[in-house]
């Protein structure tokens, strides 16, 4: 992925942080991840690409913007797809709570699953553990497979998953392993991104949004982790929509390949709230503000951290719609 796109795409979401984050702790979750979308919306067509939204806000009936299919870019460059979202956890920011980010990925057109918005199995790990185990085996298993990889014992071994009512009976499996438990109240790329990265994090499971896992997919591909995958489509109609959007079998075991199916792939965010990977938007006297960005690339696996002052007009107040 040329390095010039990479810098263009950081700056798109070092906007939508810069826009959104206004909107934290405020209790508005909508306005956030809506002042999120128009700021990356407002951007990616300034992006020398020829660009394919696979991941977005929805379908075209359900988004008025960054939908499923929508072409981004000024067309005078290389064919990529696009997944993007302009504010994970949109609940967070409402909350004022911590790891909200603004991410988007991107590879050459074709090696992105189009994945709909439904849930999703999930299997994360790091480079350590990539490539030795497999999400078809019970988590008994899993973990016994991990604790000789890692010459861990399972009670120095930490694993992370979701804190949701469907989440009980592996969470149930996961204490009597006698493991450590990360229960994340959000967060679902970063709770994936986690076990790769130099947290305490060994492993990251269960369910959710099968976009998120797309995108998680992308950094763990640059990081050198590995994330696989099953789409749990709840009744006809989603499994039905899975077939229309390219996925013949869509109860199959989904590798790393199949979500990421490339080398030159890009990933980039930026911290909207303070989380372990990324700081959060800080707003700084004299009108200028802080960002806090990684870029990933995983043709050589390099991962950087941009620090940005930006000099602009902030206000401090509640923005007008708020008001309203």
């Amino acid at each position: 992925m040329e390095h010039h796109i990479a810098l263009e795409l950081v700056r798109i979401t070092e906007k939508a942080a810069l826009d959104s984050a206004r909107w934290t702790g405020r209790g508005d979750k909508n306005s956030a991840d809506q002042a999120a979308t128009t700021a990356i919306r407002s951007r990616l067509n300034s992006v020398a690409m020829d660009g394919t939204v696979v991941i977005g806000e929805g379908e075209m009936d359900e988004a008025p913007m960054l939908y499923i299919g929508e072409k981004v870019g000024n067309r005078r460059g290389p064919k990529i797809d696009i997944a993007v979202d302009p504010l994970e956890g949109t609940e967070t920011v409402a909350a004022g709570l911590n790891d909200a980010i603004s991410v988007i990925a991107a590879a050459p057109e074709g090696n992105l699953l189009h994945a709909p918005d439904i849930y999703m199995e999930k299997l994360a790990v790091g480079p350590a553990l990539a490539g030795h185990l497999s999400l078809n085996d019970p988590i008994e298993t899993t973990l016994a497979k991990a604790s000789s990889i890692l010459n861990k014992p399972l009670s120095d071994m930490t694993i992370s998953i979701l804190d949701r009512e469907r989440h009980q009976e592996q969470i149930a499996a996961l204490r009597n392993a006698g493991v450590r438990i990360k229960l994340l109240s959000h967060g679902d790329v970063m709770g994936a991104i986690d076990a790769a990265s130099d947290s305490d994090v060994d492993m990251y499971i269960g369910s959710g949004g099968a976009p998120e896992g797309v995108l998680a997919a992308a950094a763990l591909k640059c990081m050198g982790g590995e994330m696989q995958g099953r789409l749990l489509p709840d009744g006809i109609e989603e499994f039905e929509r899975c077939k229309r959007m390219g996925i013949e079998d869509p109860r199959r075991l989904l590798t790393m390949e199949d979500m990421v199916g490339h080398d030159n792939v890009l990933f980039v965010a930026s911290g909207v709230t303070p989380g372990e990977l990324l700081n959060g938007v800080r707003y700084l006297p004299n009108q200028k503000a802080e960002t806090h960005s990684v870029i990933m690339h995983s043709q050589n696996q390099t991962i950087s951290f941009l620090r940005t002052i930006h000099k602009m007009p902030i206000s401090r107040e509640i923005p007008a719609e708020a008001a309203m």
